[in-house]
């Protein structure tokens, strides 16, 4: 009898483990060819991935792209809400044949020029207490918090295995204002930022910028000083929580 009670205790722990992909990624292979000279980060958290891609040479920036994706029994999808590779795709849907082997992601997808296959390697899945996906609800200025309900355009900020991208965009005019990021660490109250990529000034990458943080009634309180120098207080609010279309 304890036979047949652990094979499906088993099955349904592979099970567990074989649908998580919460972490960061980095592309190690596309269309069976060494990625070397750019380096592509992608971070998954809370149904949600987002991307970034740079030239390891000189730190240029060269796209970005992210949105809710799904992944089940072999299946995969992702849909757009921002990709400045190719801005008319934002808002469709790919569907992709995924294999997940250990820490390697293996993507193929049929994209009408030929077959895409891409193999994605975990970097990390470390947690902490900022993880997760977050959209931006407020701010203090001089003293008064403001609040507002994120739309169309919006900002995000997604967190996970030791990873950060923020990225600012409007979903339906496909509209791509910015994005940036690197490595962090949140410890005792005090967040770290480690640039590794930014699409507006790729001479940041390489800086380190310190803030408070708190985290209020599942709210993330974030000051310090902006990467230009001036004080910033912002709330971040969890993404399924902060925009409601996301429900």
């Amino acid at each position: 009898m304890k036979k047949y009670l652990f094979l499906p205790f088993l099955f349904l722990l592979g099970w567990a483990s074989a649908q998580d992909l919460d972490g960061a990624w980095k592309m190690i292979t596309q269309n069976g060819k060494p990625v070397t000279d750019q380096e592509y980060i992608k971070i998954y958290q809370d149904d949600y991935f987002a991307f970034g891609v740079k030239k390891v040479a000189d730190n240029a920036f060269i796209g970005a792209g992210g949105g809710p994706y799904q992944f089940a029994d072999g299946k995969y999808t992702e849909t757009l809400d921002f990709f400045t590779l190719d801005p008319p795709k934002v808002g469709t849907t790919t569907p992709f044949k995924a294999e997940l082997k250990g820490n390697r992601l293996t993507l193929s997808t049929d994209t009408g020029a030929g077959m895409l296959v891409e193999v994605w390697e975990k970097v990390s899945d470390s947690k902490d207490e900022l993880t997760g996906n977050w959209v931006i609800t407020g701010r203090k200025r001089e003293g008064e918090i403001s609040r507002s309900t994120p739309g169309a355009r919006r900002t995000i900020k997604i967190l996970s295995g030791g990873r950060f991208q923020w990225v600012a965009f409007n979903s339906e005019t496909k509209e791509f204002s910015g994005t940036g990021g690197g490595t962090y660490t949140a410890i005792n109250g005090k967040y770290t930022e480690n640039i590794t990529f930014f699409s507006r000034d790729n001479s940041r990458v390489g800086a380190s910028l310190g803030f408070d943080y708190e985290v209020i009634d599942g709210e993330w309180h974030h000051s310090g000083l902006s990467s230009t120098g001036n004080p910033i207080y912002e709330i971040w609010t969890p993404y399924a929580i902060g925009y409601k279309s996301a429900k």
